[in-house]
């Protein structure tokens, strides 16, 4: 039989999911709590059980995003032994998932409005500005490039990858039926771009 805890779980975690697919089709301003609750099944009290109010429900449904693309960012530069291929596999994968129309509309159009920008920024360099600061410190520590605080780095680099995930969101798609998703050459035009920036930082070949 299923306990408590379980049931209770699982209801968080239907929560989580309705509410992610209501935030990512409406945006925050046009979802009804009780609403995403009754589209599970469940009452508008469990909802305020589980999250305290919709905007408790959207900052974990942001965390959920951030923690999918840290993922994928780890994922990726995890296939790569050198440490500047870790760096730009993780940058690609940054920007592929973050340019899908659901994970922009959570994570880079609403968040930083209904969150407020400081905890939104929290909620960034805990998951992909950390892997982003943690790569730049292994390429200054190989030799990579030049030694230089971390910090500033990380925030114009993280930041200029954001923009891009934005413009490649509303990039023109190779399918009409799915706009915002870029094709291939879009995203390998972006890469090349952020390549070109990046190179600037290597050291010059003696």
């Amino acid at each position: 039989m299923t306990s408590r805890a379980e049931q209770r779980a699982a209801t968080r975690r239907a929560l989580l999911a309705e509410g992610r697919r209501r935030f990512a089709r409406d945006g925050f301003h046009e979802v009804v709590l009780a609403e995403v609750a009754q589209g599970i099944g469940a009452t508008k009290g469990a909802a305020y059980h589980h999250f305290g109010s919709k905007a408790g429900l959207f900052r974990a449904v942001v965390e959920e995003a951030q923690r999918e693309v840290a993922d994928r960012v780890a994922r990726a530069a995890g296939e790569h032994d050198d440490p500047w291929e870790q760096l730009l596999a993780g940058c690609r994968a940054f920007l592929a998932a973050s340019s899908d129309p659901e994970l922009r509309r959570i994570m880079l159009v609403d968040a930083p409005t209904v969150l407020g920008w400081n905890e939104w920024r929290t909620l960034d360099e805990s998951s992909s500005a950390r892997h982003l600061a943690e790569a730049l410190e292994s390429l200054i520590a190989a030799g990579v490039i030049e030694p230089q605080p971390t910090g500033p780095l990380t925030r114009l680099l993280s930041g200029a990858m954001n923009e891009a995930a934005l413009w490649l969101a509303q990039a023109p798609g190779p399918d009409p039926a799915t706009p915002g998703r870029p094709d291939g050459s879009t995203l390998d035009a972006t890469m090349a771009a952020l390549t070109r920036l990046l190179d600037g930082l290597r050291r010059p070949s003696r």
